[in-house]
């Protein structure tokens, strides 16, 4: 069986601001509007499409695997836009960046208090992932 993500929709109050944050963010192409979202394309064929809500928007996270050099672009407008960024999940380690896996990542927020993330390896390493689920079981469903 072959099962791809194609697309997931991010609830939003204001779609274009949304879409124009994290395409400015990521260095991507500008999104294209399709019925009543912006969409906005990533390299490995998956969309964000971008959704206006007047209702509460629950927080999700968004990891995005990006190269080195990109990381550094993205790392430049976080810090020029004065946005609050950590290395962890769990928001202990404000200003820095984290290391894992010998590569580099940092999280922050985009306008609707989305938690995006950027990594340059994808976590994992020789900890398996049932390894990591004991460990945030173990705390209570705490992630640090």
């Amino acid at each position: 069986m072959s099962v791809q993500l194609n697309h997931t929709i991010v609830w939003c109050r204001d779609k274009q601001k949304s879409a124009t944050f994290l395409t400015e963010m990521l260095g991507l192409q500008s999104a294209t509007r399709f019925g009543p979202m912006l969409v906005v394309q990533l390299s490995n064929n998956v969309s964000l499409d971008f959704y206006e809500s007047d209702g509460e928007i629950s927080s999700q996270h968004y990891a995005f695997l990006i190269g080195e050099d990109d990381f550094d672009h993205a790392f430049a407008r976080i810090q020029d836009r004065g946005l609050q960024y950590w290395a962890d999940p769990g928001k202990h380690r404000a200003g820095e960046i984290n290391r894992n896996d010998g590569g580099r990542g940092v999280y922050f927020e985009d306008p609707d208090g989305h938690f995006l993330e950027v990594i340059t390896r994808p976590y994992g390493g020789d900890v398996s992932r049932s390894e990591c689920s004991s460990n945030i079981s173990a705390q209570n469903g705490k992630i640090s």
